[in-house]
């Protein structure tokens, strides 16, 4: 089994760093201990810190995937020490020292990912050559990442073909090609035309992932570090992105027409009515935004209008002097390259949903001989749940558009092109926070229940669902009730306009689910509405139920919890192992809670004969095999339980919570079972990660519903 790969390029700026995300990504989901490792470091001055790290790549990828290596660690020699060696003709030399690094790093982990070299130095012409005997020396097979943004496909498929005979002339294994930035919307045609072009190649995967201009747009913190000048405003704001240059040389009423959130002005410092134009903009919660500002020319700016400036309340553009002129400042912005650093999060997680959307990560695992994991881990479990919604896409409906966390995750979602999102709430103000937020929410639906034309609608249905066993609900009253987001949403999916909801982020479990059980109900053959957590620990991911509805659920509801968990959990990919916990294992204990879980187990043994489930069973008889063999020697389930079925609430919730916090675990839940179509519960500290998660969830469940 091979336990490394090369990922190389033969150009400069192609993208490497996005697929080398994307590969750790994906060979985490499988292997524990992992590496990284640049044969040859580039020095670099992180943004706005006066602290220099030996390469950027290292230091990111160390920083992003917990790794245990030193950075002094994870290359081979800097880029000044290895011109130097193949200046003196001393390359021999130099491959040695790369390998003898390599083989450090090997010994201690269990694959290592190898990033080329960047095409920067003054051997560029060179460097392609100098990356295939690397990759000779080091024996690993390749990944060869190609730049795709020209938009010639004859000439993107020349160059693929020429590269691949390049390395594969001088005996390198290359198991797939990757061509990043690619026009958006022609991946599959130019795949198509690479893959006949290496018919005779025989290379298992071709790769077309889009240009996505979040990657390709510098922040105002980049643009002040190439520049090297001084921040005159907006510290805090730095992390604003900046597209679109607008050189402010005629009056205002043609400049503010051209304003959005990613403009960058360029103005020579004395036009002190662009200065004050922005600060308008500023105050006012509708109108155009920008960026940031450069301001050009020699001399100062005006001390009564920097003043002013400084005592202004409220969020600063940052704005930056250029001791250029404007033409020479414009000319200059085109040489910022952006990069990814640790803190940029959210280019991060951009990067790496690009990846997943367009890679099949199996079929890359398989090419680089990765063995499957025995058990589901978190990374693959969170990578499933994203793939399978993207294969029967759903709509889901988000009724807390208010909420920052609820539109990152749409905006995450949507690029993973996982679901098909309904937002709730005013279309102005929600597309002009996104904007704020700097997401893009095109293809979003955004409905206002008020404007909806539904209210009638709905309101007989709930006034019809609500009435009767003392329970009545008015119509008038019906037509305010339905106009709460989590109602309304609930009406959208009772009605088929969506397939699920959730909600809960800044609204109580209580407003969540009630509305579920008033109007959607019991799926049939249910009788009783159950939840179960997605406990992710570091190595495996169980199932706990019922740890959010049911206080203290009979034998019969017990039992039918127990196989809705497995089936629940054979939805997701776990193989149902179901342990029906009390304080006692077997026939040790006797009492009341013990006889209720006897019986329960009875129960879901005539429900689901072919179903592996025992119990009573202690959790640590249910976990551990070595407790197992001495309380449960003949056990099936001690020590490989995945499903663990709690007596009642208050064990199963202080369990969960016990786990989370103490095993650092990631809870996703609680997810509902056994309504007519599904609604899910957030929690009210939920993080992006987990909306993104529950509502994939969601959509596989409307998937298993859908079906006959």
């Amino acid at each position: 089994m091979a336990n490394s790969l090369y990922i190389a390029s033969g150009e400069p700026y192609s993208g490497k760093i996005l697929v080398s995300l994307g590969v750790m990504s994906a060979l985490q989901k499988t292997t524990t201990h992992l590496g990284f490792f640049r044969p040859i470091a580039r020095p670099y001055r992180l943004q706005g810190s006066d602290q220099t790290v030996p390469d950027r790549d290292a230091h990111l990828i160390r920083n992003v995937f917990g790794l245990e290596q030193a950075e002094e660690e994870m290359y081979g020699l800097d880029a000044t020490e290895a011109e130097s060696l193949l200046a003196d003709s001393k390359s021999q030399a130099l491959y040695e020292r790369i390998l003898a690094s390599f083989k450090r790093i090997e010994e201690k982990v269990d694959f290592v990912v190898c990033e080329g070299t960047d095409f920067l130095s003054a051997a560029s012409s060179t460097e392609e050559d100098l990356n295939i005997d690397i990759i000779r020396h080091l024996n690993t097979p390749v990944l060869l990442v190609l730049d795709g943004s020209s938009g010639d496909l004859a000439a993107v498929c020349s160059k693929v073909k020429l590269e691949v005979e390049r390395f594969k002339n001088r005996g390198c294994e290359i198991i797939a090609v990757f061509i990043n930035k690619m026009e958006r919307g022609r991946e599959n045609e130019l795949r198509e035309a690479v893959e006949s072009q290496l018919n005779r190649f025989s290379i298992p995967i071709v790769v077309c992932i889009p240009y996505d201009v979040n990657l390709s747009t510098p922040r105002m913190s980049e643009i002040l570090a190439h520049f090297g000048d001084t921040l005159l405003f907006g510290q805090d704001y730095l992390h604003n992105k900046v597209s679109k240059p607008i050189v402010c040389s005629g009056a205002l009423d043609t400049i503010i027409p051209l304003l959005d959130n990613q403009a960058l002005l360029i103005s020579h410092l004395d036009r002190h009515d662009v200065l004050f134009m922005i600060m308008t903009a500023l105050s006012a919660p509708t109108a155009p935004n920008a960026g940031g500002i450069i301001l050009t020319g020699h001399g100062e700016i005006s001390e009564p209008v920097f003043n002013l400036l400084k005592e202004a309340p409220g969020p600063k553009v940052p704005i930056i002097r250029s001791h250029m002129n404007s033409y020479e400042t414009v000319m200059e912005l085109v040489k910022v390259k952006p990069g990814i650093e640790p803190a940029n999060t959210r280019e991060i997680e951009i990067a790496r949903q690009l990846f997943e959307t367009h890679v099949d990560v199996g079929k890359l695992l398989d090419a680089a001989y990765i063995s499957r994991p025995r058990q589901t881990s978190p990374s693959m479990f969170k990578y499933e749940i994203i793939h399978r919604a993207r294969q029967n896409k759903k709509t889901i409906v988000l009724p807390e558009s208010g909420d920052e966390r609820i539109l990152k995750a749409t905006d995450a979602l949507l690029r993973l092109q996982a679901v098909n999102i309904i937002l709730l709430g005013n279309p102005d103000e929600v597309l002009n926070r996104a904007g704020q937020l700097d997401l893009d929410l095109t293809n979003a639906q955004i409905i206002s229940p008020q404007n909806s034309g539904w209210i009638e609608e709905f309101a007989e249905i709930y006034h019809e669902a609500r009435s009767g066993k003392g329970k009545g609900v008015a119509l008038d009253a019906a037509r305010d009730i339905v106009q709460e987001p989590p109602v309304f949403g609930t009406m959208m999916v009772h009605t088929g306009r969506a397939d699920g909801m959730v909600a809960g982020a800044t609204h109580s479990t209580a407003m969540t689910i009630r509305p579920a059980l008033q109007v959607i109900r019991t799926r049939p053959g249910h009788s009783v509405v159950s939840s179960v957590f997605f406990m992710c620990l570091e190595d495996r991911v169980l199932v706990y139920g019922d740890c959010a509805i049911n206080p203290d659920p009979n034998p019969e509801q017990l039992a039918e919890i127990a196989v809705v968990s497995a089936e629940t959990a054979k939805t997701f990919g776990i193989e149902p192992i179901v342990a029906m916990l009390s304080y006692s294992t077997g026939d040790s204990g006797r009492g009341d809670d013990v006889d209720k879980v006897r019986k329960a187990v009875e129960i879901a043994n005539r429900l689901a004969p072919d179903l592996v489930l025992e119990g009573p069973l202690q959790y640590d008889a249910a976990v551990d095999a070595g407790v197992a063999r001495t309380k449960m020697p003949d056990s099936k389930v001690g020590g490989k339980a995945t499903v663990f079925i709690f007596p009642d609430l208050n064990t199963g919730n202080n369990t969960y919570k016990a786990v989370q916090r103490s095993a650092r675990a990631v809870a996703v839940g609680p997810i509902l079972q056994g309504l007519k179509k599904p609604v899910n519960d957030l929690s009210r500290g939920c993080l992006v990660e987990d909306i993104i998660n529950t509502v994939a969830i969601t959509a596989i469940q409307a998937q298993s519903f859908s079906q006959p």
